[in-house]
C-alpha cells in the first residue's frame, strides 16, 4: 500500500496485528497468481493498483462519504438494490468473505458444516479484520439460504444487520412480497440521508449502475465470443468481476471500458493469452469472493482457459439492466427495478429452469469446450441444483466436471489432477493434442 493506514484502522476499531497477518498472506498469493502471468493487457495495471489499495485508499474514500452523512451499506448478495444507495450518494459494497483466514474464529460460534463464505464473512467481523465491515453503517443480509438467514441473527449482535426477504418463487404473490421489501429498503436509506429520494436522484443511481453493467457485458463478450482469440485470462476476468463490488462505480466503468478498448485492439491483431486450441472453459455455480482464485489458477496453469463465470460474482450480476426509458415517476423506476431483480436466476429459486436454459445458450454462443460446475462445500442450494443442471448438460453432450471445494489449499493437488484429466478428454474429443501447462 502507498502509505501506513494504521491510524485509520485504529479509528475503525480493527485488530491491527491480526489484520497485518491477513495482508501479509494476501501479499504472497497475489503476485504468484496474477503478476506472473505473461502477456497481460496493460490496462490491468489499474486493477492491480486497486487490489494493492483495497484495504487502504478505497477505505479512505468511503470514509469521506461517511463524514458527509452518506450511507455505507455492506452486503453479501446481488439482490440488494445498490441503485438506491448510489442514488442517495452513498456507497454499497461487498464484504470480505472469500478467505480461510477468518474461519477458525467463526467456528467458535457457527457450525463447521455450513458454507465457507458465510463462516469467512462472519469470522472477519469477529476478528475485526475487514475494514469494509467495520466502516459500514449497517449490513444488509438476505434469505437466499437457511444458513445465511440464521447467521444474520447472530451477526446482528456484533454489527447492525438488516435482512431482506428474498422470494423463492417467481409468482405474482412473490413479486408483491419483493416489492414491499425493496420499498422498505428505500425508506431505510432515505432515513439515513434525512429526506426522500427525488426522481432525478433515483434515476441517476440507476444510470450509474446500468453503465457499470454495460461495461461488464462488453468485457464478457470480448472474453468469450471470439473462438480464435482469448485477449485476457480468466483469472484477470474474475478479478475484475470481484473488484466491481468494491470500486467507485463511475471510475470502475471508465477503467473497464479502457480495458475493453485495448482488448478490441488485441482481437483485431489476434493477440491471445493462450495458444490456439486451448480448451475454453465456462465456470458455473457458487460465487467466488476475493481472494478465492484457486480454481481459475488451477485451470489456467493446467492447460485450459476460463472464458466466463455464470455466478453472482460474474454474469448473473451484470446480465440485466433497469429500464429508464419512458419512466416518469419514482414508482415507474421502482417497478422497472423490481422487474430487473426478478430476472436473477439464483439457485434459491424453485423451479429454476431459466438458469439451465441460459447456461446452454451461453455455452453454444461462446463455442466453449466444457463446463466446470463449481460449488462451495455445504452450499446446499447450488449443490442440489447441480443434479438437474448436469443432467441437462449431459443430454446436450456438453462435457462437464463437477468440483466441490472450500477455501483451503489442501485439495489443490486433487483438483488439479481432475482438471487435467477433464482437459485431456476435451482435447481428445477435439482431436487436438493436449498441450498441458
Amino acid at each position: 500500500m502507498s502509505k501506513d493506514y494504521t491510524p485509520m484502522y485504529q479509528e475503525l476499531g480493527m485488530d491491527i496485528e491480526k489484520h497485518n497477518e491477513l495482508l501479509a498472506a494476501l501479499g504472497e498469493i497475489y503476485p504468484e497468481f496474477f503478476l506472473k502471468q505473461e502477456n497481460r493487457p496493460k490496462a490491468m495495471e489499474y486493477f492491480d493498483y486497486v487490489m494493492s489499495e483495497i484495504h487502504g485508499k478505497r477505505i479512505e474514500e468511503i470514509l469521506e462519504k461517511k463524514k458527509e452523512g452518506k450511507p455505507l451499506v455492506g452486503t453479501f448478495c446481488i439482490f440488494v438494490p445498490e441503485e438506491i444507495v448510489v442514488g442517495a450518494d452513498g456507497v454499497c459494497y461487498g464484504l470480505c468473505g472469500g478467505a480461510e483466514f477468518s474461519i477458525a474464529d467463526a467456528e467458535r460460534d457457527l457450525p463447521r458444516n455450513i458454507c465457507p463464505l458465510i463462516k469467512s464473512a462472519y469470522g472477519f467481523k469477529v476478528q475485526k479484520t475487514c475494514p469494509y465491515t467495520q466502516a459500514s453503517d449497517f449490513i444488509y443480509g438476505e434469505t437466499s439460504c437457511e444458513a445465511k438467514k440464521k447467521t444474520w441473527e447472530i451477526l446482528n449482535e456484533l454489527h447492525p444487520t438488516h435482512v431482506m426477504h428474498i422470494p423463492q418463487m417467481k409468482r405474482e404473490k412473490e413479486k408483491e412480497l419483493w416489492k414491499s421489501e425493496v420499498y422498505d429498503f428505500k425508506k431505510h436509506i432515505e432515513s439515513i440521508i434525512g429526506k426522500e429520494l427525488t426522481f432525478e436522484e433515483l434515476k441517476k443511481g440507476i444510470e450509474i449502475i446500468n453503465k457499470k453493467r454495460e461495461a461488464m457485458q462488453r468485457l464478457d463478450k470480448l472474453r468469450g465470443m471470439y473462438p480464435d482469440v482469448v485477449p485476457i485470462s480468466g483469472k484477470d476476468g474474475l478479478l475484475i468481476n470481484q473488484i466491481s463490488f468494491y470500486d467507485d462505480p463511475e471510475r470502475f466503468t471508465q477503467k473497464v471500458n479502457e480495458l475493453c478498448d485495448e482488448l478490441e485492439e488485441r482481437i483485431k491483431k489476434c493477440v491471445s493469452v493462450v495458444k490456439k486450441d486451448t480448451p475454453r472453459i465456462m465456470v458455473i455455480g457458487t460465487p467466488m469472493a476475493p481472494p478465492n482464485w484457486k480454481l481459475h489458477h488451477i485451470v489456467e496453469t493446467t492447460g485450459g482457459v476460463i472464458i466466463n463465470e455464470e455466478a453472482c460474482i460474474g454474469h448473473r450480476y451484470y446480465k440485466d439492466n433497469i429500464e429508464t426509458q419512458g419512466a416518469e415517476t419514482i414508482d415507474d423506476l421502482m417497478n422497472n427495478m423490481l422487474d430487473r431483480y426478478m430476472k436473477i436466476d439464483c439457485a434459491c429459486f424453485t423451479p429454476n429452469d431459466d438458469r439451465i436454459d441460459k447456461i446452454i445458450k451461453m455455452y453454444k454462443e461462446r463455442k466453449a469446450d466444457g463446463i466446470i460446475y463449481y460449488s462451495l462445500s455445504f452450499c446446499h442450494t447450488y449443490n442440489v441444483e447441480s443434479k438437474r443442471v448436469i443432467d441437462r448438460l449431459q443430454a446436450e453432450n456438453i462435457p462437464v466436471l463437477r468440483i466441490e471445494s472450500d477455501y483451503s489449499m489442501e485439495d489443490m493437488g486433487q483438483i488439479k489432477t481432475r482438471v487435467e484429466a477433464f482437459l485431456e478428454s476435451i482435447s481428445f474429443k477435439k482431436n487436438v493434442k493436449f498441450k498441458g501447462f
